[in-house]
Order: structure tokens, then C-alpha cells, then sequence
């Protein structure tokens, strides 16, 4: 199982973590797996190139973790591109609820 967080301070992300496999498939086969890792890699480097937001990453492809919290927030832009991922990430979870479960933390 991949337990996604989503965490936001009233309208401002401040992080993203992900934990587990989907078990879906084999490993190499396993399209649950490729869906999340590339909807969540491909926001990671879009917010690293195209915006100047800050950001801490921690991750783990064995373990299939990946922590990435935003210190300063997001900019509008930044904030965008989360907003892309997080409805991407639920679509995912609610096709695949055995595999995928997402949470969204709002302080």
C-alpha cells in the first residue's frame, strides 16, 4: 500500500510525503506504482525548474518513500503544480483503493 500526505496551511502546501508499494504487480510491472512515482517525480522537478520555490527532499526507491516539504510555501505557480498532483493522486487512489490511500492534513 502507498499512504500519500498532502499537508497545507490554510491555502499554502507544506508537504508531500509518500510510503510503501502498491503491490499492484510484480515489481517492473506494477502500473499503480508508475502512475504515483511519476506524477510525484514529475511535480518534484516541475516545482525545481520552473519555479523559485524552496524545497527539502528526502526519499528512498527501496523503501519507496519520498518526503518533500515546501519551508517558505509555494508560489502561485508552485502551488499550481501541487494542485495538478493532488487531483492526479486521488484520481489514482480512488481507482485503486487496495494500493493507493491518500490523506489530506489541513492545520
Amino acid at each position: 500500500m502507498i499512504d500519500i500526505r498532502i499537508e497545507k496551511n490554510k491555502d499554502s502546501y507544506k508537504r508531500l510525503t509518500l510510503d510503501g508499494h502498491a503491490g499492484f504487480a510484480d515489481y517492473g510491472n506494477d502500473i499503480v506504482c508508475a502512475a504515483v512515482s511519476m506524477l510525484v517525480i514529475n511535480t518534484v522537478n516541475s516545482i525545481e525548474r520552473f519555479t523559485d520555490d524552496g524545497m527539502r527532499l528526502d526519499s528512498n526507491e527501496e523503501k519507496g518513500f519520498i518526503d518533500c516539504s515546501f519551508p517558505q510555501g509555494l508560489s502561485h505557480d508552485g502551488s499550481l503544480l501541487m494542485d495538478s498532483a493532488a487531483l492526479g493522486l486521488a484520481a489514482i487512489a480512488d481507482q485503486y483503493p487496495d494500493n493507493v490511500s491518500i490523506e489530506f492534513k489541513e492545520e
